[in-house]
C-alpha cells in the first residue's frame, strides 16, 4: 500500500488552504497506517477534518462568488458522504472496504487538488490581490 504523502505537487500557493491539505494528508497517512484497533478512530479524524474543509472551502466560493462553487461543492458532498459510509463500516468492524476507500481517497484526493482546488486557489489568490491593490489606492 502506498501511503500519500504531501510534496510539491500538492502546494498551490494559498496558505490557509495549503495548510488544511497537509493536515488532511497526515491524517489520511495515519489512516493508512493504523493497525485495526486504530482505524476506527483514525477515520474518524479523517471525516472531522475533511467536514472543516469542505465547509471552509464553501465558504470561500460563497464569499467570492467562485464561478465553478456548484460542481465543486457537489463533489465535497459525494466524497463526504461516502467518507461517512466508510465510517459506519468502521464502527460495525468492516475494514477491508474502508481500507480500499483510504487508496481510493488518496488517488481522488491528489487529481482533486490538482484541478478544481487549484482552479479555487488561483481565484483566491486574484481576490487578495485585487484587495490588497484597493485598500492601497
Amino acid at each position: 500500500m502506498n501511503t500519500l504523502e504531501w510534496s510539491d505537487a500538492l502546494v498551490l500557493g494559498f496558505e490557509p488552504m495549503d495548510r488544511m491539505h497537509r493536515e488532511f494528508v497526515a491524517l489520511l497517512g495515519q489512516a493508512q497506517s493504523a493497525n485495526d484497533a486504530q482505524l476506527p478512530s483514525a477515520w474518524s479524524a479523517i471525516v472531522d477534518h475533511t467536514a472543516r474543509l469542505f465547509e471552509r472551502e464553501s465558504q470561500w466560493m460563497r464569499k467570492t462568488h467562485f464561478a465553478g462553487a456548484t460542481d465543486h461543492m457537489l463533489q465535497h458532498r459525494v466524497v463526504l458522504n461516502l467518507l461517512r459510509d466508510g465510517l459506519a463500516m468502521t464502527r460495525r468492524g468492516n475494514l477491508p472496504p474502508v481500507r480500499e476507500m483510504a487508496q481510493e481517497l488518496a488517488t481522488w484526493f491528489v487529481k482533486h487538488t490538482q484541478s478544481l482546488d487549484a482552479a479555487l486557489a488561483v481565484h483566491l489568490r486574484g481576490q487578495a490581490e485585487t484587495s490588497l491593490r484597493r485598500s492601497s489606492a
